[in-house]
């Protein structure tokens, strides 16, 4: 049985890709989830997923966060982003933080089910007629690079960097000591090769979308 999660908060959406999977997939056991929560909740209690439809807005999502963070915790498990914006820089940076797959929330529920019957093939899917390439801008896929070596936590501190917390704020949130905390910090500037907390929420917006507004910028050690 094929073993699906769709993570998106529009109810009419998630029916439509449900209405796809079966359509396309019988005897598929589909999970359908409102918020990055709720979907960490649910491969907490099942890692035997096969694959994972991921809005990139929903809440507790930033930008390319989930994607990040889904990519660092379950790498083994196949994501195909699903997104309002199908802006080929947009395609092109989901498919460099590890998504399999793109599909524009305009795609017909055949396109839908062509998309994810490919992925769960093994390959590639990203709309037809989309230009994926782009001149290399080295200083640009390096910070890729560096971000996509961020753990689970990591990824959970820099997500809350930007939204301006303390490290007491996100001790307290994520159930740990302000000094673990400290050494996730110490952790990602080291990953980042930036020097303070400022610029590594910075060069996350830059690279991983504006949801990762510089709000934090002013936040202290």
């Amino acid at each position: 049985m094929t073993r699906i999660v769709i993570a998106d908060d529009h109810p009419l959406f998630r029916g439509a890709l449900r209405q796809a999977v079966s359509h396309g997939l019988t005897g598929s056991e589909v999970s359908e989830v409102g918020s990055l929560e709720a979907l960490g909740q649910a491969l907490a209690e099942t890692s035997d997923i096969d694959l994972i439809l991921l809005d990139l807005s929903m809440p507790g999502v930033q930008g390319f966060s989930g994607l990040l963070f889904l990519r660092a915790s379950y790498p083994e498990i196949p994501v195909i982003v699903v997104s309002a914006n199908d802006d080929p820089a947009v395609i092109r940076r989901c498919i460099e933080f590890g998504a399999l797959g793109f599909l524009p929330k305009t795609a017909e529920v055949a396109q839908m089910g062509e998309a994810i019957q490919a992925v769960l093939d093994g390959g590639v899917w990203t709309p037809p007629g989309v230009d994926l390439s782009a001149p290399v801008d080295h200083e640009t896929a390096d910070m890729v690079r560096r971000l996509a070596t961020l753990t689970p936590q990591q990824v959970r501190v820099l997500m809350m960097l930007s939204e301006g917390l303390l490290n007491k704020q996100i001790a307290y949130e994520l159930g740990v000591s302000e000094a673990t905390v400290k050494a996730h910090v110490s952790a990602i500037l080291t990953k980042l090769n930036v020097d303070s907390r400022t610029q590594a929420v910075i060069a996350a917006a830059k690279i991983a979308g504006a949801g990762w507004a510089a709000q934090g910028a002013s936040a202290t050690s």
